[in-house]
């Protein structure tokens, strides 16, 4: 019985030197293998949500005009990059593509760009800063923050789904500020209106306080998406027989 191990493989290009030959130079240059690699390490450290890693622009299929002009922001964003100084707030009710919009855009930005980014819950960011504070924690509230706070871009889904205590506002505060001094694009998700629809509606004014929801004008261009809820559309497809 064969019990060896394969040996990795060797990339055909370079054969394992991690150089290739620059085109027309007669010179070289990094391999494309180890761009490769380097981009398998971005998406990683992205922490994208298994259930979104499908998300880019292709897959995002409108169902209202709203959404239609949402992925042409994108787009123009994504040409634009990196010369462009403000990021997206996306606002919209639940299942319209919010999210999906907001990762197709991160992923894009590591592939295409080359660049690092993060991807947070804004429920999951908080529970982790508070959970840093048991002092059984191998980890510190810098350590948690230390990336968000440094992402060349990052996506903060769910703002203001959190109940808004002093500290949660603070915390809020604490990153929008850091990452707003610092020029840092931020893509903000949130199901909260910028006005209530109805008699006892929360804003997202409401749930993050009026002096944040201002910085948000000055760091983010808004963007309504309304339309069909994608999750109710794909239940009911998967049920039909």
């Amino acid at each position: 019985m064969n019990t060896q191990i394969p040996a990795p493989a060797v990339c055909p290009i370079c054969n394992g030197s991690g150089w290739e030959p620059a085109e027309q130079s007669g010179k070289v240059r990094r391999c494309r293998c180890l761009e490769s690699a380097r981009v398998e390490r971005l998406l990683a450290d992205a922490r994208i949500p298994k259930r979104y890693e499908h998300c880019d622009l292709d897959s995002y299929v409108p169902n209202h005009e709203s959404q239609k002009k949402a992925k042409m922001y994108v787009q123009r964003f994504l040409d634009k990059y990196p010369q462009i100084d403000v990021g997206l707030l996306f606002l919209g009710t639940c299942g319209v593509g919010k999210t999906h919009l907001a990762v197709a855009l991160l992923k894009h930005v590591i592939i295409q760009k080359g660049d690092g980014g993060l991807f947070y819950d804004f429920r999951d960011l908080l529970r982790e800063i508070q959970g840093s504070w048991n002092s059984i924690s191998q980890t510190s509230e810098l350590n948690v923050l230390r990336p968000v706070l440094e992402a060349r871009i990052l996506v903060l889904d769910e703002l203001g789904a959190n109940k808004p205590t002093e500290w949660v506002r603070d915390t809020i505060a604490h990153i929008i500020n850091c990452r707003y001094n610092d020029k840092k694009l931020t893509i903000f998700t949130s199901n909260y209106p910028d006005t209530a629809g109805q008699p006892g509606e929360e804003t997202l004014t409401d749930r993050i306080g009026a002096r944040l929801r201002s910085r948000l004008y000055e760091m983010c261009k808004v963007i309504e998406v309304r339309g069909k809820d994608f999750r109710r559309e794909i239940k009911q497809a998967n049920y039909r027989f």
